[in-house]
């Protein structure tokens, strides 16, 4: 399977900057971003909430990078390949996340979805957490202790 904007040449800073042109343009009323860390954070306020996105950016020194196949062999690259082909995955990575972004607030104009639904992994919470990371081990321990409530209702014991 193919990686969405896996061959784009669009620089991650225009990326970043449509991002913020699309959420002033669906109201926003604060934004930033930046990084740390090996990772890029994307952060702002919009319907009374504020949100943000924390994305794990490549190391350049990441195998993938610098190292190929070539039959049963493991051969170095330039570093100069291995440069590239690391901006090239953070070039992907921003586009990704534009598009996460966008179709999120389009499903909210369309009335597919709710802002607070469709944001609801990504509000962050009044000890700077988000929902995603207050819920996230909860959930993980629900499935895998089993005590799941069935997919669909059963419907066969129930009396018209």
């Amino acid at each position: 399977m193919t990686r969405f904007a896996e061959k784009t040449d669009v620089p991650a800073e225009r990326s970043r900057g449509e991002i913020e042109t699309l959420l002033r343009r669906y109201g926003a009323t604060g934004f930033l971003s930046g990084w740390s860390g090996g990772r890029a954070h994307v952060a702002f306020e919009m319907s009374g909430r504020r949100l943000k996105f924390v994305m794990k950016v490549p190391e350049p020194t990441e195998k993938r990078f610098t190292i190929y196949r070539r039959g049963t062999t493991d051969v170095a690259r330039s570093p100069d390949a291995a440069f590239r082909l690391w901006e090239q995955a953070g070039r992907q990575i921003w586009r990704a996340l534009l598009l996460v972004i966008k179709a999120k607030l389009e499903a909210v104009e369309a009335g597919i979805s709710v802002f607070d639904d469709e944001f609801l992994a990504h509000i962050v919470m009044p000890d700077g957490r988000t929902v995603a990371e207050h819920v996230r081990e909860p959930v993980a321990l629900a499935y895998k202790s089993g005590t799941m409530a069935p997919l669909l209702p059963d419907y066969s014991e129930r009396k018209p």
